[in-house]
């Protein structure tokens, strides 16, 4: 069996390209234990790569920023088998403005729109903490403003199920698989720019359940499959501030806990098997680099 690791970054983004490489191999060595031929893009046009690769492989998977994710799997789903979440559902989770106000809708808890004051300022299309900063000043073109909620910041990662039908997708009965609560390492600079520097694996906070449910939730309201990477701040409530419809860094530090393979579990949660409750032993932080180092 061959699978296509369409990675972006590496290539075509230098500033995420150190996530990218980490991530990317995390999931070649997981997929070549587990059996499969891994084949890699060029670093020539990335939408000509996939084209070019993906019919010959029996599954593929983009790791992408979310302003690119849906376009590129949205290529990748003509060619082949998609492990990740659908072109649809990724382009809804990369427009921020419209996520808060679905699982606002849907009585999840996301931060207030705020018009004045100190706030959180984001761009409606971003990638992480990227452009997200501290400040009272008016959002730019394509940026939006958020009540700055303070507390602590927590990521969930899961792998969400799904089905393929006659011609379409649908899914599987089965609920989104938590592989793990990761405490995020993240700095606000003397110019309120948000900086992420990695976080810790796996952590137990005490409202642990209450931030998988609502973690869980926001993924069936999204119609989010595949690996997802939800954000959340811990306050009087769980609030969602972002949702990443992709593989994130966090993997790289769930992986060097976790007793079973991610490639499997990818494969598995794509084809509606049931995936069994994951294993971890011990506790990490992780860089942004990839680098692993004991908690």
């Amino acid at each position: 069996m061959k699978v296509l690791l369409a990675e972006y970054a590496t290539a075509h983004a230098p500033a995420l390209a150190p996530e990218g490489a980490a991530m990317l191999e995390v999931l070649k060595n997981s997929f070549t234990r587990c059996g499969y031929s891994v084949e890699l893009p060029g670093t020539g046009d990335f939408g000509a790569e996939i084209e070019r690769l993906a019919p010959e492989c029996d599954m593929g998977l983009v790791i992408a920023p979310d302003n690119v994710l849906s376009r590129y799997t949205m290529i990748l789903e003509q060619h082949t088998h998609n492990l990740g979440c659908g072109a649809m559902n990724a382009a809804l989770a990369a427009n921020k403005v419209r996520t808060a106000q679905i699982l606002r809708s849907h009585g999840i808890p996301v931060p207030a729109d705020a018009v004045a004051g100190e706030r959180v300022i984001k761009p409606v299309h971003g990638c992480g903490a990227e452009g997200v900063r501290l400040s009272t000043d008016a959002p730019g073109t394509g940026e939006f403003s958020q009540e700055y909620i303070r507390g602590e910041s927590f990521s969930v990662s899961l792998v969400g199920s799904r089905i393929v039908g006659d011609a379409c997708l649908y899914f599987s009965g089965n609920p989104p698989l938590p592989l793990a609560v990761n405490r995020q390492l993240i700095n606000i600079d003397a110019e309120g720019r948000f900086r992420y520097r990695g976080g810790e694996t796996p952590v137990h906070p005490p409202r642990e359940q209450e931030i998988l449910l609502v973690a869980a939730k926001t993924l069936a309201v999204l119609g989010c499959q595949g690996y997802c990477g939800v954000d959340v701040v811990v306050a009087d409530k769980v609030y969602v501030v972002d949702v990443n419809p992709r593989i994130t860094t966090s993997l790289v530090g769930i992986t060097a806990c976790m007793k079973e393979e991610i490639a499997q579990i990818l494969v598995d949660a794509s084809q509606g098997k049931p995936t069994p409750p994951v294993h971890l032993t011990g506790k990490v932080q992780f860089d942004t680099s990839g680098r692993i180092s004991p908690a």
